[in-house]
């Protein structure tokens, strides 16, 4: 009985200290600037995302966010930067997708995108699609891998550059339809967008904002993603299709180093998830061709190492390797 209550006093003890100490954490914060790292050049989605989050949570916490682009070396630079900054919730990262493709493509990654890294929501997603030219036969995706096999070594398919999600998903398409499409890798989403609307490439994976400005010009045969996208109801999945391992999703998400306390993590998770259910940030985000994500730190860290094995498999299957 004595050992029961000493053990009982000790606990309750535990948590009067630690109690405070959490809700000083969580009060005190943010107690300067916060500093948005997009480890890409400014102008793109990426960066377009940031800019706008970040004047919101600006006004609504009345410190200023500062947009920082650190681009380079796909995205490790700033990613990087972000890894190794002082654990305490003032140096963000708006990272996307290819942040946990990275380990299965790099030798010699400076961090881990698992572990020196804290979820805290995402802002977007965006599904794929694999299409063809408005001149293709092909009016199905049974009837473009029926072309293909008779055609045999004769068609291709374009991405945004070797070790991109669209080189990714074009192999795997290639390993479970039994294709041998030649991979063409672009340099970015405007060049292999041109040749597709101009009938010089007969099939690409696009991400939905690259491709909205375009539908009316290009084929969609089938989406990546769990459920059919929003303005293309027509087109099935790869799943319902019979496909698999083309659940995932592409994202843009927000991220602090991992030593970060969780209830700082927890304040900023819960004002971005607010800020994503503004009309006029959910306007915005939609009119980029994008989907409003949100989601709790613990979901979006499940979400991001089941994503990763499935790309890391693929990566494997494959032999992806990046542009060198």
């Amino acid at each position: 009985m004595k050992i029961s209550r000493l053990r009982r006093a000790c606990m309750l003890g535990a948590l009067v200290l630690l109690a405070p100490a959490a809700a000083l954490a969580q009060a005190a914060y943010p107690s300067q600037p916060i500093k948005f790292i997009v480890p890409y050049p400014a102008g793109g989605a990426t960066d377009t995302l940031a800019r706008t989050v970040a004047q919101k949570l600006n006004e609504a916490w009345g410190q200023p966010v500062l947009v920082e682009n650190k681009a380079g070396a796909a995205g490790t630079i700033g990613n990087n930067q972000v890894a190794k900054a002082p654990p305490d919730g003032h140096t963000v990262l708006i990272g996307i997708t290819a942040l946990i493709q990275q380990p299965s493509l790099m030798e010699k990654l400076p961090y881990d995108p698992l572990k020196d890294f804290a979820a805290v929501t995402l802002v977007a997603r965006s599904p794929s699609m694999f299409a063809v030219p408005l001149s293709s036969s092909a009016k199905s995706l049974k009837e473009f891998i029926a072309m293909a096999k008779a055609n045999p070594g004769k068609l291709s398919y374009g991405s945004y550059g070797a070790g991109t999600s669209s080189h990714i998903q074009g192999a795997l398409l290639n390993m479970q339809a039994g294709l041998d499409l030649t991979h063409v890798p672009f340099n970015g989403a405007a060049p292999l967008v041109t040749n597709l609307v101009g009938g010089q490439l007969p099939s690409a994976f696009i991400d939905s904002a690259s491709a909205r400005p375009h539908l009316a010009s290009i084929r969609p045969l089938a989406v990546t993603g769990t459920q059919r996208m929003h303005g293309l109801p027509d087109v099935p999945t790869f799943a319902e299709l019979g496909y698999h391992s083309f659940d995932p999703y592409g994202w843009f998400g927000v991220f602090v180093p991992a030593a970060v306390p969780a209830p700082v993590v927890q304040k900023l998770s819960d004002e971005l998830n607010r800020i994503l259910r503004l009309p006029d940030v959910t306007a915005k985000i939609e009119a980029l061709g994008l989907q409003v994500a949100g989601g709790k730190p613990e979901e979006v860290q499940k979400l991001l190492r089941s994503d990763a094995a499935i790309y890391a498999k693929i990566i494997k299957d494959a032999s992806i390797r990046p542009a060198q």
